[in-house]
């Protein structure tokens, strides 16, 4: 997941001071006063420098589904932080997350597994699914007590074991793994008599721009992937939400998608079903256009599928078809160009192959040429 407008995204403390817990400290005070309780840092020479707009880095974080994510920060071009690791993939730079909490508070953890396609939280229940031993909740205190041991649970007649070190969970009879992860839930935290409350982060300070501007509005849906709001399928499409987001920058919306009603809290850049309470984070991002004509650093590289009469066709996001765009699969691509990526049409789900530049229907194991034009 790649992220654009780090231009000036360094804000360094006005005085360098050689303890770490004075600067700590420092980053405390600047982390309160944006309403936040966790700062992200780069470390550059000798000091760590704080990223602004680092809420944008958080929300990413919180996503189970996110391996990491690319910023660009000014005179460094592009820096991928890596979520399992926390770590910069420049050797050179460190990266650090800082949590600043009053006593009697904690970060509210998500732990999850990688059931197939998509992450799941334990202690929740998907289709045909037992009830699980464990929650998120109970894996976290036993990883607070042992952050490098194991940990065996049950889900109905089946053993598990969770091995810390490596992240992962195995089935004491199959002996098959399922990679695991362990992040905070989006600015949650749990106060001593275990209710969860939400923290309010800063907005983003940007010059507005023209309101003739194209600007596309997304929300994040399974697995990473952004989908944007389209009518009919939402009572507002990216050129609505866009004009309500002009008037109040700071605001909230309300809107339909099928039989749910929905929020579209502009400050925190978050989307929350009124009925369940489910989040989803949301972003806003400039159309290519725009950002060709302005100097921007788009993703412009075009990604084509051959189909069965031999000829090269775009992928095309559309809320009835497909799931994903070339800029989608451009995003994924520069994340892990050896990796793979899931989408869905109408119809079936596929695997998109970078290395092999192959695309694979999981139902049929049918499988097309897939090719990348810059």
């Amino acid at each position: 997941m790649s992220l654009r407008g780090f231009g000036n995204s360094y804000l360094e403390n006005e005085e360098e001071e050689e303890e770490e817990n004075y600067e700590q400290s420092t980053s405390s005070q600047s982390a309160s006063a944006r309403g936040s309780h966790f700062e992200w840092q780069l470390y550059e020479g000798q000091k760590w420098l704080s990223i602004g707009n680092d809420h944008v880095i958080e929300t990413h974080y919180c996503q189970p589904g996110a391996k990491g994510m690319n910023i660009y920060p000014s005179h460094m071009g592009q820096v991928y932080i890596d979520f399992d690791q926390i770590e910069a993939q420049n050797a050179a730079m460190g990266v650090r997350r800082l949590t600043f909490l009053p006593q009697g508070q904690n970060e509210d953890i998500g732990w999850y597994f990688k059931d197939d396609l998509i992450w799941r939280e334990y202690g929740s229940l998907g289709p045909g699914q037992a009830s699980s031993s464990v929650s998120s909740g109970d894996v976290e205190r036993q990883y607070i007590l042992r952050p490098q041991g194991t940990f065996h649970f049950t889900v109905g007649s089946t053993s598990y074991t969770l091995d810390f070190t490596a992240m992962t969970q195995t089935n004491s009879a199959t002996r098959v793994q399922r990679n695991v992860r362990r992040r905070p839930k989006f600015n949650s935290i749990v106060s001593g008599n275990g209710s969860v409350s939400i923290a309010q982060s800063a907005p983003t300070v940007i010059a507005s721009p023209p309101p003739s501007a194209g600007y596309t509005w997304e929300f994040m849906g399974e697995e990473g992937v952004w989908i944007e709001y389209q009518t009919p399928s939402c009572s507002l499409g990216s050129a609505g939400i866009e004009r309500r987001y002009q008037k109040n920058p700071k605001g909230q919306i309300r809107f339909k998608a099928g039989r749910y009603s929905y929020t579209l809290d502009f400050s925190g850049m978050c989307q929350t079903n009124v009925r369940i309470g489910t989040k989803r984070i949301v972003r806003r991002t400039q159309c290519e256009a725009q950002q060709t004509s302005s100097g921007g650093l788009g993703l412009r590289s075009r990604w084509q599928f051959q189909d069965v009469d031999g000829s090269w066709k775009d992928f095309a996001k559309r809320s009835d078809t497909c799931s994903v765009s070339s800029q989608d699969i451009e995003a994924q691509y520069q994340q892990n160009p050896n990796g793979t990526m899931n989408f869905t049409t109408r119809r079936f789900s596929y695997q998109l192959d970078f290395s092999a530049l192959t695309q694979r229907n999981l139902s049929t194991q049918t499988t097309r040429s897939v090719r990348r034009l810059n």
